[in-house]
Protein backbone atom coordinates (compact mmCIF):
# COMPACT_ATOMS: atom_id res chain seq x y z
CA UNK A 1 0.00 0.00 0.00
CA UNK A 2 1.40 3.78 -0.53
CA UNK A 3 -0.48 5.36 2.51
CA UNK A 4 1.29 2.20 5.16
CA UNK A 5 5.12 3.17 6.36
CA UNK A 6 6.79 0.98 8.62
CA UNK A 7 7.91 2.79 12.29
CA UNK A 8 10.89 4.47 11.57
CA UNK A 9 10.55 5.45 7.92
CA UNK A 10 11.39 8.93 6.50
CA UNK A 11 7.82 10.17 5.15
CA UNK A 12 6.44 13.42 3.89
CA UNK A 13 5.38 16.07 5.83
CA UNK A 14 1.48 15.31 7.19
CA UNK A 15 -0.35 13.38 9.80
CA UNK A 16 0.14 9.72 10.09
CA UNK A 17 -1.89 7.37 12.33
CA UNK A 18 -1.25 3.82 13.87
CA UNK A 19 -3.60 2.23 14.42
CA UNK A 20 -2.11 -0.49 16.76
CA UNK A 21 -1.19 1.67 19.58
CA UNK A 22 -3.50 4.35 18.86
CA UNK A 23 -1.39 7.35 18.31
CA UNK A 24 -1.84 10.15 15.79
CA UNK A 25 2.05 11.48 14.32
CA UNK A 26 2.21 15.31 13.21
CA UNK A 27 5.32 15.42 10.56
CA UNK A 28 6.39 18.79 10.38
CA UNK A 29 9.04 18.38 7.05
CA UNK A 30 9.50 16.18 4.32
CA UNK A 31 12.13 13.34 4.81
CA UNK A 32 11.54 13.48 8.74
CA UNK A 33 11.09 10.00 10.61
CA UNK A 34 8.18 8.54 11.59
CA UNK A 35 8.79 7.34 16.00
CA UNK A 36 10.51 4.05 16.63
CA UNK A 37 8.36 0.89 17.66
CA UNK A 38 5.95 -1.47 16.83
CA UNK A 39 3.43 -0.46 14.75
CA UNK A 40 2.61 0.62 10.85
CA UNK A 41 1.62 4.07 10.24
CA UNK A 42 -0.41 5.01 7.65
CA UNK A 43 -0.87 8.80 6.40
CA UNK A 44 -4.18 10.33 6.75
CA UNK A 45 -5.94 13.66 5.80
CA UNK A 46 -5.75 16.64 8.23
CA UNK A 47 -9.82 16.61 9.11
CA UNK A 48 -9.10 13.36 10.18
CA UNK A 49 -6.67 13.57 12.22
CA UNK A 50 -8.37 17.36 13.69
CA UNK A 51 -11.41 14.52 14.17
CA UNK A 52 -9.42 11.44 15.60
CA UNK A 53 -7.56 13.03 18.21
CA UNK A 54 -10.38 14.15 20.72
CA UNK A 55 -11.64 10.72 19.83
CA UNK A 56 -8.52 9.02 20.93
CA UNK A 57 -8.22 10.89 23.50
CA UNK A 58 -11.82 10.17 25.19
CA UNK A 59 -11.45 6.57 24.81
CA UNK A 60 -8.24 7.04 27.23
CA UNK A 61 -9.78 9.01 29.60
CA UNK A 62 -12.83 6.52 29.64
CA UNK A 63 -10.37 3.62 30.19
CA UNK A 64 -7.67 5.22 32.41
CA UNK A 65 -9.90 4.64 35.64
CA UNK A 66 -11.07 0.75 34.48
CA UNK A 67 -6.81 0.42 34.41
CA UNK A 68 -6.19 1.68 37.29
CA UNK A 69 -9.12 -0.69 38.90
CA UNK A 70 -7.78 -3.79 36.76
CA UNK A 71 -4.04 -2.73 37.96
CA UNK A 72 -4.82 -2.28 41.74
CA UNK A 73 -6.89 -5.60 41.74
CA UNK A 74 -4.22 -7.46 40.19
CA UNK A 75 -2.47 -6.22 43.25
CA UNK A 76 -4.39 -6.82 45.98
CA UNK A 77 -4.89 -10.72 44.53
CA UNK A 78 -1.01 -10.70 43.80
CA UNK A 79 -0.48 -9.87 47.94
CA UNK A 80 -3.16 -12.26 48.83
CA UNK A 81 -1.74 -15.22 47.14
CA UNK A 82 1.97 -14.18 48.77
CA UNK A 83 0.29 -14.70 52.03
CA UNK A 84 -1.06 -18.09 51.27
CA UNK A 85 1.85 -19.45 49.73
CA UNK A 86 3.43 -18.66 52.73
CA UNK A 87 0.91 -19.85 55.25
CA UNK A 88 1.02 -22.84 53.12
CA UNK A 89 5.00 -23.02 53.01
CA UNK A 90 4.74 -22.54 56.96
CA UNK A 91 2.32 -25.73 57.33
CA UNK A 92 4.08 -27.54 55.17
CA UNK A 93 7.15 -27.19 57.42
CA UNK A 94 5.44 -27.85 60.84
CA UNK A 95 3.23 -31.35 59.48
CA UNK A 96 6.72 -32.94 57.44
CA UNK A 97 9.23 -34.88 59.84
CA UNK A 98 11.65 -32.90 61.73
CA UNK A 99 15.24 -33.03 60.61
CA UNK A 100 17.58 -35.05 63.37
CA UNK A 101 21.10 -35.41 62.63
CA UNK A 102 22.25 -39.62 62.01
CA UNK A 103 18.44 -40.75 61.08
CA UNK A 104 17.37 -42.04 57.87
CA UNK A 105 14.22 -40.93 56.79
CA UNK A 106 12.31 -42.92 53.88
CA UNK A 107 15.38 -44.97 52.77
CA UNK A 108 14.10 -48.84 54.14
CA UNK A 109 16.50 -48.96 57.18
CA UNK A 110 15.69 -49.80 60.85
CA UNK A 111 17.43 -48.28 63.89
CA UNK A 112 20.13 -49.98 65.43
CA UNK A 113 18.21 -51.67 68.26
CA UNK A 114 15.44 -52.62 66.34
CA UNK A 115 18.15 -54.79 63.89
CA UNK A 116 19.65 -55.98 66.96
CA UNK A 117 16.58 -57.28 68.74
CA UNK A 118 15.73 -59.08 65.53
CA UNK A 119 19.27 -60.77 64.51
CA UNK A 120 19.17 -64.13 64.37
CA UNK A 121 21.12 -66.27 67.06
CA UNK A 122 23.44 -67.67 64.58
CA UNK A 123 24.97 -70.88 65.67
CA UNK A 124 21.67 -72.93 67.37
CA UNK A 125 19.23 -71.79 64.78
CA UNK A 126 21.16 -72.22 61.35
CA UNK A 127 22.16 -75.35 62.80
CA UNK A 128 18.44 -76.51 62.59
CA UNK A 129 17.61 -74.71 59.32
CA UNK A 130 20.35 -77.07 57.92
CA UNK A 131 19.18 -79.89 59.34
CA UNK A 132 15.71 -79.32 57.95
CA UNK A 133 16.68 -78.56 54.55
CA UNK A 134 18.81 -81.51 54.35
CA UNK A 135 16.18 -84.20 55.27
CA UNK A 136 13.40 -82.27 52.61
CA UNK A 137 16.40 -83.21 50.12
CA UNK A 138 16.55 -86.88 51.13
CA UNK A 139 12.92 -87.46 51.21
Amino acid sequence: MANTFESGAAVKSGYYLDAAGWAVHPVAHDGERLPVGRGEWRRIPTLAAIALTPILGLVFLMFLPVIGFALATQAAVQKLLTIFRASAIDLAATVGPGWAPGEAHLTGKRGEEAAEKDAPEAPGRLDDLEKEIDGKRKA
